[in-house]
């Protein structure tokens, strides 16, 4: 096929961009050609044409240049990447325009207002070995934030997977051939599905510089393996965004030994800042936390449940200005209306800087600026370290909010290139030009009656068409009073037409007064973009500390709304909570009360609770609730409970719940071992450890041995702080100096049975499974059945309890289907064959089978088949 000029311009541009979706103008349309027209038409449902006629050959769709941010977004959120090649050259000049790519649009680097969302940060992540070490750099150019940490020793992979799982970036950048690739891949299929892979072959090849193009000495990396991955990152970001990335100028270092270790498993299992349901924000902490005013606010909240604090003295410089806080309603009240008005500083910032910023964008940095003296002046008497550190961290702007309030119009469109965006009154030649194109048509009279008067032509008068311009037209009856200085341009049947200098100087500004007004309102746009851009830096730490003074302020609401305590911050080693409520569940319930309860966790005569008692009455609800207001208290929160001493803990690790990994081919029972195997390896004596009937995935002997093993290990060697729920009633015999029983209190009133969802010492002697059952809704016949089983297994002892089963009188037959089916049900030939599966080694597709043949067996002894 021969191509074309303009195809081959596109296929040399597509070649430099092999693994982009080339968005290439056209005019008024971006257009894709051949593999990306098939992919984009197919992913946003657009029509497939051919500009030679033939689509099977040379493949095309497209989409209008004004509405493209729709498109690209939809793009790169299904993880796609988008080059865009703009026209460079003067398109109505002769010959091929010339075309550029102008940035690359990823979904780690995407910019667009519509595509981020505003509480959540937008990650991207680099991922590099080096001599057996794990570099992660990050950033979030929408923000400004940029990042690195350095996993070492044998846990290292785990606690990259665990930071990239708190980041949940939408796109991973891996250097080389990491040893780790194949756990990376599987663990970001299960946990990070909509992660996009993006390969770098090397590292960078200026290193120094890119760091110190970007950061000051105090902030950059000492490790040299640090320094290549964040300067790695910074060429992608810069060969992607082609602009000024400026706004990257403070790099953090991610420090554990600051913060309280929170692992994938205890923030899934807790549901800290994502549900389990979906993964969204609704029903979890930061839901229940969440009171904050701004989306700076909001996502620094979400990054403190994420890094709780460890020691006690900055976690009660943060109660400090809490509790100042709650207890002065006008101060919290004057903040949160303050901070109401004001926009996402960050991201109004970054656009400013990487020029994409509408003048919009100033328009809600102006409001955002005029509440920075409200903000002084409700704080001007705070009395805690942290409110006065933020105070003082608080710049007020005034010249720049005179700038705008001089420059931009109050309710401007989104276009910067159809003018009316810049005031009357800002700019001297601009209000000339204005002039002109608003009092055209008078101009034109006033030049019209001068023109009559002059020659004494009664008929005179000016028109225009496209062809000629203005002229001035005079009927045959009168050219014999035409003066010298009109110059003929056209004869027409009854007339003449002619021109002037000053009707040609006059359409000379006409016509270019629309467009110059246009050039000018943007240069006065730049002008005023630069001069906020030379105050970025001061602008984004302003920023940092209203999203600090917010956060303070959610958590202040929070407490008081919700009737929230101090916790006393403490080093002995104890956890003591009184009356301590489950901060999700209590707000869940509408109909009952939330039951209080006490927790008491030390080194000294309590170190484990094993807790015993029936299902559905709370052991699960009472285990995540001493683990969630544990990590309350260590962000700097007030907590639901009486009253509460804690001293903080250095991890919190949690096994809770059943849920089987079936992509990664993983059963319940091994998800459950993989988790015990975590906590009992990395647990340290000043950990937390929430365990939930552990073993309950295989047989009873066995379970029952691996959970008493468990408790044995964990008492003897790790020493942490520990709650066990299990329905196995032989450990409690395990009750000695640290491990301490404890059970749900239940009432009993002949049949009836009241779950009273308090932990009280001692254990429980029942499960009350078959109750449980009972409230289910499983058929009477067959909780009936269970309790003649169960009475027969509780009379016998050991290996005698298996043949008390098969004495059990089974049920008589009736002359109703249900007793057909409960014949069949217990019928000899089904149950062998139910009884010699190997349950807990069959995938889920052989289960499946196992469970269709098993059907089909049971229709044919019950006669159905």
């Amino acid at each position: 096929m021969e191509l074309t000029p303009m195809m081959q311009q596109y296929l040399a541009t597509k070649e430099q961009n092999p693994g982009s979706i080339l968005f290439f103008r056209l005019g008024d349309f971006y257009e894709m050609f051949f593999d990306d027209a098939r992919i984009v038409s197919k992913e946003l449902g657009l029509t497939l044409t051919s500009r030679s006629g033939n689509k099977d050959k040379a493949p095309m769709c497209g989409v209008p240049y004004h509405a493209a941010e729709t498109y690209i977004n939809k793009l790169v959120g299904r993880g796609y990447k988008v080059a865009i090649a703009e026209q460079i050259g003067d398109p109505k000049a002769k010959g091929l325009t010339k075309r550029e790519i102008i940035k690359i649009i990823t979904p780690g680097t995407v910019l667009s207002e519509s595509a981020l969302k505003d509480a959540q940060n937008n990650y991207i992540a680099l991922v590099y070995e080096k001599n057996e070490d794990i570099v992660l750099a990050g950033a979030d150019i929408s923000t400004g934030e940029c990042f690195y940490g350095i996993y070492t020793g044998g846990n290292r992979l785990q606690m990259l997977l665990d930071e990239l799982y708190r980041l949940a970036m939408p796109e991973l950048l891996v250097v080389g051939k990491p040893s780790f690739m194949d756990a990376l891949k599987e663990f970001t299929d299960l946990r990070l599905p909509n992660c996009s892979y993006t390969l770098r072959e090397e590292i960078s090849r200026a290193v120094d510089d890119r760091i110190i193009q970007h950061f000051d000495a105090a902030t950059r990396p000492d490790s040299q393996e640090a320094k290549e991955a964040v300067a790695t990152l910074l060429d992608y970001l810069h060969e992607t965004v082609m602009t000024d990335l400026t706004h990257l100028n403070k790099l953090t270092y991610l420090d554990a030994s600051e913060n309280l270790v929170i692992d994938t498993y205890t923030l899934r299992n807790l549901e800290i800042t994502r549900n389990l349901r979906d993964g969204g924000k609704k029903d979890t902490l930061l839901d229940v936390l969440d009171f904050t005013e701004t989306a700076m606010g909001s996502r620094l909240l979400k990054k403190w449940l994420e890094y709780p604090l460890l020691n006690v003295l900055p976690i009660n410089r943060r109660l400090d200005a809490v509790e100042e806080l709650t207890q002065d309603f006008s101060l919290r009240g004057g903040l949160r209306a303050d901070c109401k008005e004001i926009h996402d500083f960050e991201r109004l910032l970054t656009r400013i800087e990487v020029g994409t910023a509408n003048a919009r964008d100033l328009i809600a940095l102006k409001i955002s600026l005029m509440c920075l003296p409200g903000i002084q002046q409700h704080m001007a008497n705070v009395k805690s370290q942290v409110l006065t550190e933020c105070k003082a961290g608080i710049q007020s702007f005034d010249a720049l909010v005179d700038l705008l309030q001089r420059s931009i119009v109050e309710e401007p469109g989104i276009s910067l290139r159809e003018g009316g965006i810049i005031k009357s009154g800002y700019n001297a030649e601009l209000d000339e030009y204005r002039r002109i194109a608003h009092d055209s048509k008078a101009m034109l009279q006033e030049i019209e009656e001068r023109e009559k008067e002059a020659t004494g032509i009664k008929s005179l008068k000016i028109g225009y068409n496209k062809v000629f311009g203005y002229y001035i037209e005079v009927r045959h009856s009168g050219t014999d009073l035409v003066p010298d200085r009109y110059i003929r341009k056209q004869t027409l049947a009854n007339a003449e037409r002619y021109i002037t200098e000053e009707l040609k100087e006059f359409e000379t500004k006409i016509l270019g007064a629309q467009e110059k007004i246009v050039q000018i309102e943007y240069n006065l746009f730049t002008e005023v973009r630069e001069t906020i851009k030379s105050q970025l830096t001061e602008i984004q730490a302003t920023a940092h500390e209203i999203a600090i003074v917010d956060v303070l302020t959610s958590l202040a609401e929070a407490a008081s709304t919700y009737n929230y305590v101090r916790p006393r911050m403490t080093n002995d080693g104890v956890i003591d909570i009184k009356d301590g409520r489950h901060p999700l569940v209590e707000r869940i319930l509408t109909r009952d009360l939330f039951v209080p309860n006490d927790t008491r966790l030390n080194h000294n005569d309590c170190e484990i609770m094993l807790i015993t008692g029936p299902n559905m009455a709370g052991k699960s609800t009472y285990m995540r609730q001493v683990a969630l207001l544990t990590l309350m208290a260590q962000i700097g929160s007030f907590i639901p409970a009486r009253e509460a001493a804690i001293s903080p803990v250095d991890r919190i690790f949690t096994r809770i719940g059943a849920s089987d990994d079936l992509v990664s081919g993983q059963s319940t029972f091994m998800v459950e071992m993989n988790e015990v195997a975590q906590i009992l390896k990395y647990a340290t004596k000043d950990s937390l450890v929430i365990l939930d009937e552990i073993g309950r995935g295989t047989s009873t002997f066995d379970g029952m041995s691996i959970a008493r093993a468990v408790i044995e290990h964990i008492e003897s060697k790790v020493h942490a702080k520990t709650l066990f729920a299990t329905h196995y009633h032989e450990l409690t015999d395990l009750e000695d100096d640290k491990v301490k029983n404890f059970c749900v209190a239940v009432k009993e009133r002949g049949t009836q049975v009241a779950f009273l969802r308090r932990i009280v010492a001692g254990s429980a002697d029942k499960s009350y499974g078959i109750h449980v059952a009972r409230l289910a809704g499983l058929p009477k016949a067959v909780t009936k059945r269970a309790e003649d089983i169960l009475a027969a297994l509780e009379s016998e002892q050991g290996a005698e309890a298996a043949a008390a089963v098969a004495q059990v009188a089974k049920p008589a037959p009736k002359a109703a289907e249900s007793d057909a089916m409960m014949g069949s049900l217990f019928a000899s030939s089904l149950s062998d064959t139910l009884l010699a599966l190997d349950v807990m080694t069959m995938t889920p597709l052989e289960a499946m089978n196992e469970l269709y043949k098993l059907q089909e067996q049971a229709k044919r002894e019950a006669g159905q088949a």
